[in-house]
């Protein structure tokens, strides 16, 4: 998909208009409306901000990555991109899972988020990616019902709001 079809749809599933876009960006309606017809193209600066503002990468929507495409009943593709900034790992991903609860001192986390892409099977099954630790269960859970909801919604990404900062020291990991 190119640049100005990226756009479009981006704009449209973040319920913005060109005008709101606009405002977002300091530019015009006019420049914004130009971008998605294919006949021009923002700055440098524009597109980065674009990119913050949207999350989404440069990448997605110059058109060098797939984005998410809507199927016949409206809904996007199945997969989101978690942001764990605790752990410093971006992934995209069709499934999460929590870990059983882990014994350990006060400290410790006691569940584990894990994540993996349905698509990219090996020969022992869908491989699992660390995310995040969390304090207790009603967290964790919380935590994978809104990364159902942004799926369920369409969203191209969500980050990480319930899970603890760790340290590991040689034995164990504890909250920091």
């Amino acid at each position: 998909m190119a640049f100005k079809e990226n756009l479009q749809m981006i704009r449209k599933k973040n319920q913005l208009s060109q005008e709101g876009l606009a405002e977002m960006l300091g530019v015009s309606r006019q420049a914004v409306s130009k971008w998605e017809l294919g006949e021009g193209y923002p700055e440098v600066d524009k597109l980065l901000l674009l990119s913050k503002k949207l999350n989404i990468s440069l990448d997605s929507l110059l058109g060098g990555e797939k984005t998410p495409t809507c199927s016949e009943n409206g809904k996007t593709s199945d997969m989101i991109r978690i942001i764990s900034l605790n752990e410093g790992v971006i992934i995209s991903a069709s499934k999460v899972t929590r870990s059983q609860q882990f014994k350990g001192g006060k400290k410790s986390p006691k569940y584990a988020l894990y994540a993996s892409d349905k698509n990219d099977m090996s020969l022992w099954g869908a491989q699992n990616t660390f995310l995040a630790w969390y304090r207790n269960l009603e967290d964790v859970t919380r935590e994978v019902a809104e990364i159902q909801n942004a799926l369920n919604a369409g969203a191209a990404s969500y980050t990480l709001q319930y899970s603890v900062k760790c340290k590991q020291n040689l034995l164990r990991t504890m909250e920091d």
